[in-house]
């Protein structure tokens, strides 16, 4: 069992940044492929970030709509996995959530996942 906590989240300027944070609990968070997902106001939970195990070489994966704005890393001696969040846009808008999965080899379906925080609000004015 792995319990998520994300925080960081709140009301940025466009062309700003903030950082969330993933606090996971257990032992064996390394094992772990996390996930960041995110979703707006009517509309499906969608694929921001992924970094594989460390025996995977964390690899890190993002959607085009984020690449070169968004950057995931994990400290595993911290258990905690974030998202560095620049540039930000108003569309960037959306509950944020961090996810932990074992197993899989695509980390940007949602159904992949399984274990998931409670989610984070990120607010972009324009």
């Amino acid at each position: 069992q792995v319990q998520l906590v994300e925080s960081g989240g709140g009301l940025v300027q466009a062309g700003g940044s903030l950082r969330l944070s993933c606090a996971a609990s257990g032992r064996t968070f390394k094992s772990y492929a996390m996930g960041w997902f995110r979703q707006a106001p009517g509309r499906e939970r969608e694929f921001v970030a992924a970094i594989t195990w460390s025996g995977g070489g964390g690899m890190t994966y993002y959607p085009d709509s984020v690449k070169g704005r968004f950057t995931i890393s994990r400290d595993n001696a911290k258990n905690t996995v974030y998202l560095q969040m620049n540039s930000l846009k108003p569309e960037d808008t959306a509950v944020y959530y961090c996810a932990a999965e074992v197993g899989s080899s695509d980390y940007t379906r949602e159904t992949s996942y399984d274990y998931w925080g409670p989610g984070t609000q990120v607010t972009v004015s324009s």
